[in-house]
């Protein structure tokens, strides 16, 4: 793992600052070197020259379509190209940033990173960053499900253009946002600018990586909204059976891979003194032990879905008859 190159991924709809975000990451006096791949069709594109004055060490650019579909072969072909270039002593980097365009769903590109052997042999999937517009974002959601997505799979969410709203509708769209995903923290990105520890080698994509959502995040049905896109965190102190646990999200994952964009959890196994933890991203699905509980820690399996209208109460029921025992000594033994 320490061998691998890691890759941040930029999104966020049209005209939200992805652009000025990259800029700033590469004019920032980080250490970093940095090779870029854009594939930005907004008004601001940046070319190579600027790019190397900021302090890329490369620029890929993909302009003949949308990176999530039509030229995802040239993503591959680039990051392998980009690889052996660093390999050769041609280029010297130690990270990748992708800017997707603004209409990109994050998750092909993700999967990449998981499905493609010559990627995954050179590249670990770091995060997912997602600009938001706070002007404009109410309406980007409820127009397109694309923006909707772009939420859902950020590891961090950047607000962008917060000086142009109001704290009232600011609170609310930050309601909004941790109702689409509640895992990821959600910061002020003005002009670019945001701490470069808070977005580069976060490990997001990490099994073992913390589970966070956010305090004030609901856990039960949350689109008052109406967007498709949703996320809902189930917490059970019982432990957990394990096959039955690994049977009963396979045949989730089986049906509803599609509308499933992000999931993650840390699992309460019955008879194990370690947690187990798992993620998925659509219908790839990986799970190990991680650390041993604490003596004192109270244990409990705790999950969060994101996804586009998942079926909660079937969900929630299915993880409910995968308990190993169904009495309160059980639940008792958990706090203990």
């Amino acid at each position: 793992m320490a061998d691998l190159l890691p890759v941040t991924v930029i999104t966020g709809f049209l005209g939200s600052g992805k652009t000025t975000l990259l800029k700033r990451i590469l004019q920032g006096g980080h250490g970093y070197r940095i090779a870029v791949i854009e594939n930005e069709f907004a008004a601001e594109g940046i070319d190579q020259a600027v790019l190397m004055r900021q302090g890329a060490e490369r620029i890929v650019e993909l302009n003949n379509g949308c990176i999530c579909c039509s030229v995802h072969g040239d993503l591959v072909r680039a990051l392998v190209a980009l690889a052996e270039q660093r390999a050769s002593g041609a280029l010297a980097f130690d990270h990748v940033l992708i800017e997707t365009t603004g209409m990109a769903a994050p998750g092909p590109v993700a999967q990449t990173f998981f499905l493609d052997a010559d990627v995954a042999r050179h590249y670990l999937l770091d995060a997912v960053l997602t600009v938001v517009d706070a002007r404009h974002a109410d309406a980007q959601l409820d127009r397109h499900p694309e923006a909707q997505e772009q939420i859902g799979f950020a590891d961090r969410i950047l607000l962008s253009k917060t000086d142009l709203v109001g704290k009232t509708e600011l609170a609310a769209l930050r309601r909004r946002l941790a109702e689409i995903n509640c895992r990821a923290p959600i910061l002020k990105a003005r002009f670019g600018n945001v701490p470069i520890g808070d977005i580069m080698d976060i490990r997001g994509f990490n099994l073992n990586a913390v589970l966070e959502w956010t305090a004030d995040a609901p856990v039960g049905d949350a689109r008052r909204h109406g967007d498709g896109v949703a996320s809902f965190v189930y917490q059970n102190a019982r432990p957990m059976n394990v096959a039955l646990i690994e049977a009963f999200l396979d045949s989730v994952v089986q049906v509803f891979s599609a509308q499933m964009l992000r999931y993650k959890g840390i699992l309460h196994v019955a008879g194990s003194p370690c947690r187990a933890v798992f993620q998925g991203v659509h219908m790839l699905m990986g799970c190990e032990l991680g650390a041993p509980w604490g003596e004192l820690e109270y244990r409990e399996t705790r999950m969060v879905f994101i996804g586009r209208d998942l079926p909660q109460a079937m969900l929630r029921a299915g993880l409910d008859r995968c308990v190993q025992g169904d009495d309160a000594a059980v639940l008792a033994a958990a706090r203990t």
